[in-house]
Parts: C-alpha cells; structure tokens; sequence
C-alpha cells in the first residue's frame, strides 16, 4: 500500500474505525488509541485488499477485536470507567439526544452490535464477520437491543408526560 493510498483510507475510514472503537469502549481515549493501532496494523499490512468495501469490513473487523483486547486488558478490568461520553456535545434534536444515551446504556455488545448495524450501515453478516459471532447470536443481539431500548424509551417518555394529580387546579 502507497503513502498515498494508506493517507485517503485514514481519511476516508478513520472516523468510523473511532466511533466503533468509542461504542465498545465508551471512552474517548481509548477509542483514540485503537484507532491509531488499527491504522498503524493497515499500514504495515502487505495484503492486497479486493476492493474499498473489502478494506472497510477488514478495518471494522481489526477495530472490534483491538476493542475487546482493550476490554480484557487488567488495567481496562481494574479500573473505573470515567463517563465521559456525557460531557461530549449532544445532538441538537433531543429525540436523537435521548435515543443516543439509551444506547451508550448498553451492554458493549449490544451497543457495536446497534452501532455497526444501523449507524454504520452493515448487514446482520458483515455485523456478525466484524464481532466474530454467529449471524443468529447478533440477531439475537440485535432483537434483545431493541427491545430494550424501546422500553426505556417508552418509559422515560411516560415519565416525562405523567402529570401529578395535585398539581392539576
């Protein structure tokens, strides 16, 4: 691969190695520096890649195993996570807002599985090839996630529009 070649896919595909790394992990460091190892693993690569969508799903694929590296390192199991995602900038539409935090709410599994399906557009396979699980497991994954996420949806919003009694004159 050509400096030319490696610099247009860090381009083109950086962002989306990030933000997988940053659902699984939660955290912006960290997703920062699987970034940067995914990144440094296609620059050292000597595979020739069959085509732009071949190298996407090897990318998303290096990036959700460097994630779970990162998961089971002792310094990931000892420590507590710091929350930061909720001090980033939220969506300005605060349905997108909320739907957002339900799904950082997640299990990690959950939270690539919803983000690699919907945000990021892959199949239930390509899904099921990028987290190294059964195609039925990450429909599986897939079917628990929403269902989850529409009840503490729907539960928040009836919080939200449940009046008090006393307060009505």
């Amino acid at each position: 691969m050509t400096d030319e070649a490696f610099a247009q896919a860090a381009r083109t595909y950086g962002d989306a190695v990030y933000r997988v790394a940053y659902h699984a992990l939660g955290s912006p460091q960290d997703a920062e520096d699987v970034m940067q190892t995914v990144l440094l693993k296609l620059y050292e690569c000597k595979k020739e890649f069959e085509s732009e969508e071949h190298m996407k799903h090897w990318l998303l694929r290096v990036a959700v195993n460097e994630s779970r590296r990162v998961m089971r390192s002792l310094w990931r199991r000892t420590s507590v996570p710091l929350e930061e995602w909720q001090e980033t900038a939220a969506p300005e539409d605060p349905v997108k807002a909320e739907v957002l935090q339900a799904v950082m709410a997640l299990e990690p599994k959950f939270r690539v599985a919803v983000y690699l399906y919907y945000y990021e557009g892959l199949s239930v396979a390509e899904t099921a090839a990028a987290m190294k699980a059964n195609v039925s497991t990450v429909q599986t994954w897939l079917l628990r996630a929403r269902a989850r996420l529409r009840k503490e949806l729907t539960e928040e919003r009836e919080e939200s529009v449940h009046v008090r009694p006393e307060i009505i004159p």
